[in-house]
């Protein structure tokens, strides 16, 4: 658990960024993942906005009404693969910058976050210019056809082009986390939010002085929140925050550090990138049940959301804290942290559960106003009351693996991820919605014996103890 020799000297004072764990660990938690659960609920805002654009007020006609709804629900799929392609580089960035908070060493913290948003920017502009190369190629695999192809098509290349923005965004506020800051990274994203909303209606809607861009502009708005967000986190490492500066020297490539940083981010980027493959190719399976369960395929997961944004908050608050708990020398601290995350994280995420199961037809109501919409009710509403009940599993899914990642365990879930998607919910989804013909429930009951595996899985692994042994 300990880092290996540097040249580095010991500071004989901590930086102000080392968690005070004299302090209740459960308020320390607290005091983390409720401004990242405030970021990630701005992002919530955006995205059910984005939604209400989609299928509430468009000047469209019913039918395109709800091909522009299923078309949102791909590029939402999309959107989280490109998302959870930041973690190539910013699982490495939190671990190694809080392994070096609590090792009382800033000079190396610092070379590691500029070696990160050096790694965030390479990554970006590789995959940005792939993903905008075949955008047609991508929607049509996902088994979406004709005008709806189209409209993902032309949705997400504004997406792919400003995916270098995004990665820098994402990875700078993952440094700041391992600072112990998650302040910075909320009030970035929460003005990404914040401008995002009316550059996106103005785009939609030709709003004066913007041109009517229709549903493309919800992208484009997106894509120019991100360039805002960019330039806010260039100015905090300019400033010096959380200790952590741009420091032109350490963006130079350090081999020894780049391949620190990605001896954790590889296998967790992996492990998420194979999950979000898994969902793209779980969503064609969905597609392929026809515009109306794709469209309340994609409504359901927006509200689930609200669910996963809050095991997000507690997820980055257990992965600060085992790492610093670690870089310490206290493994004990980054244990009980580990549990008080998952904790807290599981009941806040029961009772997202409950909103669900109660709220669920008023929910898809507010999306789905008109008579012809109907049908997205009828086949979205058991789906969001039955993931009410695996919430306690998303949590263990999201906030252990969190903790695990801030240990640098990020080998062993890649296992746990293939056997749950791949040997649980991709087999089980074909046969439900196959031969059983039981439609979009039969999917999600998939998901959610899958999320059940998973999440136990992931238990048993960080209760063995065995992720405190992680040399970084």
């Amino acid at each position: 658990m300990a880092l290996e020799p540097s040249g580095e000297q010991l500071d004989t004072a901590p930086p102000p960024t080392v968690f005070d764990f004299a302090k209740p660990l459960w308020r320390i938690v607290m005091a983390l993942a409720l401004p990242w659960w405030v970021q990630q609920l701005m992002h919530l805002v955006v995205n059910l906005s984005d939604a209400l654009l989609a299928g509430r007020f468009l000047d469209v006609s019913g039918s395109y009404q709800v091909g522009s709804q299923a078309a949102q629900t791909t590029a939402g799929y999309l959107f989280w693969f490109i998302s959870n392609f930041a973690i190539l580089v910013s699982a490495g960035a939190t671990a190694v910058v809080a392994r070096y908070r609590g090792a009382r060493q800033p000079h190396l913290a610092i070379l590691a976050a500029n070696q990160s948003l050096f790694l965030a920017l390479t990554l970006g502009l590789v995959a940005g210019g792939l993903g905008t190369a075949f955008t047609r190629e991508i929607t049509i695999a996902l088994g979406l056809e004709g005008p709806t192809a189209d409209i993902a098509t032309a949705y997400l290349r504004p997406i792919f082009i400003a995916l270098p923005l995004q990665m820098l965004v994402t990875v700078g506020c993952a440094a700041l986390v391992g600072a112990g800051d998650t302040t910075s990274g909320m009030v970035v994203w929460s003005v990404v939010a914040l401008a995002n909303l009316p550059i996106s209606w103005a785009l939609c809607n030709g709003w004066w002085p913007a041109p009517a861009m229709g549903f493309v502009g919800i992208a484009v708005g997106t894509a120019i929140s991100h360039a805002i967000g960019a330039v806010l986190v260039v100015a905090l490492f300019l400033r010096g925050r959380a200790g952590l500066r741009l420091d032109w020297n350490d963006l130079w490539p350090d081999r020894p550090m780049i391949r620190r940083i990605l001896s954790i981010s590889i296998p967790a980027g992996v492990d998420s990138l194979v999950l979000a493959g898994g969902q793209l190719w779980f969503l064609s399976l969905v597609n392929g049940l026809g515009d109306v369960a794709s469209a309340a395929h994609g409504i359901a997961l927006r509200w689930e959301g609200l669910g996963y944004l809050s095991g997000g908050a507690f997820s980055v608050a257990a992965s600060a804290m085992v790492g610093q708990g670690l870089g310490a020398g206290r493994p004990d601290l980054a244990r009980h942290s580990g549990w008080w995350a998952f904790a807290l994280g599981a009941a806040v995420m029961s009772g997202m559960g409950v909103i669900f199961f109660t709220l669920a037809h008023p929910m898809f109501a507010l999306f789905c106003p008109k008579p012809e919409q109907q049908p997205i009710i009828e086949q979205g509403v058991p789906a969001l009351r039955l993931i009410a009940f695996a919430m306690p599993a998303a949590a263990a899914c999201f906030v252990v693996t969190g903790a695990l990642r801030g240990a640098g365990d990020t080998r062993v879930p890649i296992l746990f991820t293939l056997t749950g998607f791949f040997g649980v919910r991709l087999p089980l989804a074909y046969y439900l919605t196959g031969p059983a013909a039981w439609g979009l429930i039969g999917a999600w009951w998939a998901m959610c014996a899958d999320l059940v595996v998973r999440g136990g899985s992931i238990l048993l692994r960080f209760h063995s103890g065995k992720w405190q042994g992680v040399r970084l």
